[in-house]
Parts: structure tokens; sequence; C-alpha cells
């Protein structure tokens, strides 16, 4: 729970029709063997099977079933875990279909259910009331308990695990009760649900609890009968679906075994926390009219779930080659409308052979075909200098006659020898001076070529390299528009190789070989001259090397920027993403680097040119990120 990660999970339990005292032993087995849950969510009327028709004014029944819930309650004195089963229960005269709450051996509350369905094959209000509108009590397994809908079960130990509850057709309706929970606070919501399988109908449930999960920032934890309820006219499947803030953390296939019967999820409820505080349209705080029930649960570790260890890559083949195409589309788009809003008569990009120009150069073309230009109104500017390498010419050279885009090739080793004379400094000295002349002039001429054309200079700075600052500033930091602002390195990568993959399906071959020499090129700045030796030469500066690995920077970035986390918790996650990767020492010592670089080069991101946004993480100054540039770095990360 350290974090703000819980356990969730929900179940279905084989059934006897109208046998409450058998389906509590079955409710009990299933509390035992899910100790580790902090929530465990039954399905609707589990405790006496959801299809008992008529049986349900049945007085034996209702007394058994009572009965039971005090069982069942007695097993929740050792197990820590929020336990929420489906039973009717009476109360002022009338029977409700309820969501019975109960922990630490005791029974917390009954949460009656508020839409009562009474049509097609359903027919509950035959035996059923709908929630009243007021809170009152009723005596439940024995002792009086709350009673109403606006009821929210909080841990008192870590408040943000907070629960609230609603019964199947609950969910189907345009204004859910959940709606109101989770205003009120609740960051996770139990569904006890009854609801058959037709054809179709778990897609449409899966939507629904994803969607409900999405609306109201929340994990949402549905159980679903299943085995044992009546077959007479429905068939039930067990569809159980743990949502988390709309996406499927855990999933029981319709029909299942009973050897799995439990599904269990890992969520982060400060993630929600966040995300709601972020959002001014999020309304928070109206609790009131609601019950808050506080229960001990003793903070204990929970395990971790997988954590993903480039959270900007899909891991799923397919997804990412969807996400590689909408960031295309995205870029080339918005330099496609910069280009026609300026009047440009093209665009100029710098290309080094490297894999931010490489795919600068890729959307720059797709914005000219967009607005009908021939590609040679794209002038590509090769400019050598003391770190150049033939592979990376090469490469540049390739790229660009295979694009069909105007290729001019100026060495600028002279002009910079040349400002070294100027002002006064030794070439001798491998400097910051010594790396930045050659990147501010290489931005020079640039612009001077962009004007002299009347185009567009087209900046090639990734989302990784601003959020470290890894640019010159008034160097290549500097554009008229720059096309990856939004893509992190480790994107930048999975894009070019997508691209590689087009070309190759395209037949050309050629293309797709050169983009791979490419992504196969160390990643460097070239600005340092290449090491030489009998076999040839190779890159001197690897950035990497310098800043630390891309991979590790842009896990550092994503859940800085996406959840505000805290640098304890960003090195936990790390470690366990990247256990086997790299030592936990070596984890800790770059994501020093990273907070360092992060807070001190801000200065450069305030005054970086406009540039497309692809995704939820970016640094522009004018939207997503406004940061002082004189922060001070943290002095104590916390770890």
């Amino acid at each position: 729970m350290r974090h703000g990660f819980v356990r969730l999970a929900a179940c279905t339990p084989r059934v006897v029709i109208g046998d409450p005292a058998t389906n509590a032993k079955s409710i009990i087995e299933i509390i035992k063997e899910a100790r580790e849950a902090n929530v465990l969510v039954f399905p609707e009327l589990c405790v006496t099977a959801y299809t008992c028709g008529d049986l349900f004014q049945n007085e034996a029944l209702y007394a058994a079933s009572d009965a039971a819930l005090a069982e069942i309650a007695s097993a929740t004195a050792s197990s820590g875990t929020l336990v929420f089963v489906g039973a009717p229960v009476r109360a002022a005269g009338k029977l409700y279909n309820c969501a019975v709450a109960m922990a630490n051996g005791k029974i917390l509350a009954a949460i009656p259910k508020s839409n009562i369905p009474n049509y097609r094959e359903f027919y509950e209000l035959r035996w059923f009331t709908p929630a009243p509108d007021k809170m009152r009590t009723a005596k439940v397994g024995g002792t009086e308990v709350p009673f109403g809908v606006d009821i929210l079960i909080r841990c008192a130990e870590m408040p943000l695990l907070c629960v609230g509850a609603e019964v199947c057709e609950d969910i189907w309706v345009p204004s859910p009760p959940s709606n109101r929970h989770c205003a009120a606070g609740a960051t996770i919501i139990a569904n006890l649900s009854a609801s058959n399988q037709s054809v179709g109908k778990e897609d449409y449930r899966r939507m629904l609890v994803l969607s409900r999960s999405a609306a109201t920032i929340s994990a949402y934890i549905y159980a679903d009968c299943g085995d044992g309820e009546s077959s007479t006219d429905l068939v039930f499947s067990g569809h159980d679906i743990i949502g988390d803030n709309g996406r499927v953390a855990a999933e029981r296939a319709p029909f299942s075994p009973a050897s799995d019967r439990i599904i269990y999820a890992t969520v982060d409820l400060s993630h929600y926390e966040g995300d709601r505080r972020a959002m001014n349209t999020y309304k928070c705080g109206s609790d009131d009219g609601y019950t808050i029930i506080e229960y001990s649960c003793p903070l204990r570790e929970t395990k971790l779930p997988d954590i993903e260890q480039l959270p900007f890559v899909p891991s799923d083949e397919r997804t990412k080659a969807r996400r590689c195409a909408s960031i295309l589309d995205i870029q080339s788009h918005g330099l496609a409308q910069r280009i026609s809003a300026s009047r440009s008569r093209g665009a100029v990009v710098n290309v080094s052979g490297g894999l931010d120009s490489t795919l600068a150069l890729l959307v720059t073309v797709r914005a000219t075909d967009l607005l009908g230009m021939p590609r040679t109104a794209t002038t590509a500017l090769s400019m050598p200098c003391f770190g150049t390498t033939s592979r990376t010419k090469s490469n540049a050279q390739k790229l660009c006659e295979r694009l069909g885009v105007a290729l001019r090739t100026i060495p600028i080793a002279e002009a910079v020898n040349l400002h070294f004379r100027d002002i006064g400094h030794d070439p001798s000295k491998r400097d910051v001076v010594y790396e930045n002349a050659q990147a501010r002039e290489r931005t020079q001429i640039g612009f001077d070529i962009a004007n002299a054309n009347g185009a567009l200079l087209v900046g090639t700075g990734d989302l990784s390299e601003l959020a470290l600052g890894w640019a010159t500033y008034s160097g290549d930091q500097m554009s008229s528009y720059g096309v990856n602002a939004g893509v992190p390195k480790t994107l930048v990568r999975h894009v070019v190789a997508y691209c590689a993959d087009e070309a190759e399906r395209g037949g050309d071959a050629e293309l797709a070989a050169v983009l791979r020499d490419i992504l196969a090129t160390p990643v460097s700045p070239e600005l340092l001259p290449p090491d030489i030796t009998d076999t040839g030469e190779s890159i001197a500066q690897r950035t990497e090397e310098l800043v630390g690995p891309y991979e590790l920077h842009d896990f550092f970035l994503w859940h800085t920027l996406r959840y505000s986390s805290a640098p304890e918790k960003i090195l936990r996650l790390a470690r366990s993403a990247f256990a086997g990767v790299y030592d936990d020492e070596v984890i800790e010592g770059w994501l020093r680097v990273f907070i360092r670089r992060f807070y001190t080069q801000q200065f450069k991101r305030s005054c970086m040119p406009d540039g497309p946004k692809v995704g939820s993480v970016n640094l522009s100054p004018r939207g997503d990120w406004r940061m002082p540039s004189d922060a001070a770095v943290l002095s104590d990360p916390g770890f």
C-alpha cells in the first residue's frame, strides 16, 4: 500500500440456488484464498444466488441469508480485506438488492441497488424495491448498520483507499451512482453484478466498465455471477473485469474454468488523485449527505504490477504501429499548416545522419506532399565538421537521394576555426565553446538559407533532449518549428523503424536499408573528432555514455510529468522495471542526473519554438509545462 498501490480482486464463486449456508462456505474459502487483496468484490446476490425468483419472498431463505452474512463477516476478522458480497436486505418493510460491505469481522454497511430493471429478461421489481432517497439503518446479519446509496467505505490508515458501491444495472443508466461517489472522494467503485451472457454483450460490458473508470478517474471492480445460477432462460458467464482509469487491468473471460475464479490487479490510487487535481473540470469534494465509514487496514507491502520499461512505447506491435502512424500524421499536418500559414515556399532541415534529423526530414517530406509541393521544396543541409564520420555523412546523403529532396553540403570547419580566431579560442581546447560553436554555426546557416529560400527551418530536437537540456542554447535548440518536440527518444527510434518497414512494404528496399543503418548508429552529437584506429573511424561522443541511457531518462520523464511522482517512488518503480538490466546503484545515479538536468535546463525550454504535441507528456512553456527557470534543484530527492 506504499506509494498509493493497492491490490484489488473480483471473483465468481460457484453458487447453489437458495442455499446461503453452502454459498457462505464458498465465499469464505475465497476470502481466505484472496488474503493479498485490499478490496475483494463478489457478484450480485451471491449469498442466495441471483436466480432465486419468487423464493426471495421466502422467510426461510431470508433468515438463512442473514445468518450467512454474519458468518461471512466473521471470516474477515483476520484478513485485512474490505469485502463486498451481494445479498437481499430488508429495511422499512421492503426488500432491497444490496452490496453488503464488511471488514475486520464486522458488517459495515448495506448499499441498495438504485436502478431496478423491469424489462426484457429482468423483472427484479417483482421482488426488490429501488434504493430510498434518504439514509437510514437496517439490521443486517444481526447488526444495525448504515443503509443507503450515499455511503463510502474508507481505510483509516490510507484515506486514498475509499470505496463506493453500485449494483449491476446502476452502471447501465445515464447518471450512475458512481458519478456521485467519485465526486465525494471514492477512488474505487465496486459493482456487484448479474449480467447474463448473450452474443456481443461481453464487449458492451467491457466498454461500460472502462468508460466508467475513465470518466470517474477511478478503479472499477466488476464482479459477475456465473456457475450454479439457473439456466431456465438466461446463462451467466462470470465475466469479471477490473478497470483502471480506462484500461483493462484484469479480466476473467466468460465461461472461464472454476479454477480461475479470482482475478487480481494492482492499481495506483495516487495516479487518480493527481489526475483529478490537475483537471479543473473534475468536480471533487461534494460529499454533502454522504456517510463515510472508516475501517482499519494496517499498511502492508503491495506487490507491484508489471512496470513498463518504455512507457511511451506500446508493447503490442499493432498498437505501436498505429501510434507511430498517428505521430507522423500529427507532425506532418502540424508542419504543413505552419508552412501554409506563413506562406513559405518550402522547408530547410539540417541533416546529420542521426535519428532526430532523419525523423524531421521524413516528416517534412510528408508535409510538403500534403501541400502538393515538389520534394525539392525541401532543402536538406549536410554540414560536416570536426566530429562528422563518413558513416553518418553517407547515410544523410543516401537518405536525401531516396526521398528526392534537394541536398546541399556545406563544410563548416573553416568557418568555425575562423570564429575561434575571432574570439581568441584555442581549438585544441575541446570544451563547451568548441562544441557549441559548431551547433550555432549550423543553426545560423540553416536560418540564413531558409530566409534566402523563403522557407522555414525545421527543428530536429526531441522531447528527451528538451527534458535533459541536451541542446545548445540558441543553437540546435532553435528553429522555426520543432516537429520532434513532443516525441521522446525511445519513441523516435520506433517511428523511424516504422518508416523503414513502410518503405520496405512499398518496395523501396534502399530507403529501408539506410533507415535501418541510421537506427544502428550510436546516438551522438558528433562534435568531437572521431576515434581513428587501424580498422577505421568510430564515433567519439556517445550521448548515452555522457547523460545516461535514454530508456531510463524517458522512464523518469514519464513518471515525473504524467503522474507528478516523487523521486523516491520513481526510483522504486525503475528498480522494479529494470531489474536485471541495471544495478540499483546505476538507476539511482542516473535518476540524480535526470533531476539535476531537468531543473537546471528549464531556461532552454522557456524559449523553445512552436511544435506539435503528440502525447499526454509535453514540455511546451505555452501549455503543458510552466516552470520558473531559476527553480531550485531538489537538495534531498528522498532516497
